[in-house]
């Protein structure tokens, strides 16, 4: 799997005790699809789930409505690692209006250094913004 700036690693701490290695397995090859992985730490009882963060989102869609009930400890460990990484599930070019909104005089040179943006994006967003009324 690559490691790109979206990628999210997610910690499960003693996974397979609470959840069940049948589970598990089932839940592995659901990911797989998405883009997701589930690793094992070392020889360690802790797991981690690697993938985009939108991917993620997505796998955890699914598995609310097909493994809600075995499974509802890993749901609401996603939840929460979600929550922590929230800049990378939203869209580049919202992000960029929001950043115009809040701060109307940003330079882009700063909106290029906060969202990893291109030029031509953060000059395609201002434009956007500005309102030549």
């Amino acid at each position: 799997m690559e490691v790109t700036d979206q990628s999210v690693t997610i910690m499960l701490p003693s996974l397979i005790h609470r959840i069940g290695g049948d589970t598990v397995k089932r839940l592995k090859h659901q990911a797989q699809p998405f883009g997701c992985e589930f690793k094992r730490i070392r020889r360690s009882r802790n797991w981690q789930l690697v993938g985009d963060a939108a991917a993620i989102q997505d796998f955890l869609i699914q598995i609310k409505d097909v493994e809600h009930r075995d499974a509802d400890y890993l749901i609401k460990k996603l939840e929460l690692g979600l929550r922590q990484h929230s800049d990378k599930l939203e869209p580049l070019e919202s992000k960029l209006q929001r950043l115009i909104a809040q701060n109307p005089s940003i330079t882009l040179a700063e909106l290029m250094a906060a969202t990893h943006c291109s030029l031509v994006q953060a000059r395609a967003a201002r434009f956007a913004e500005d309102n030549w009324d």
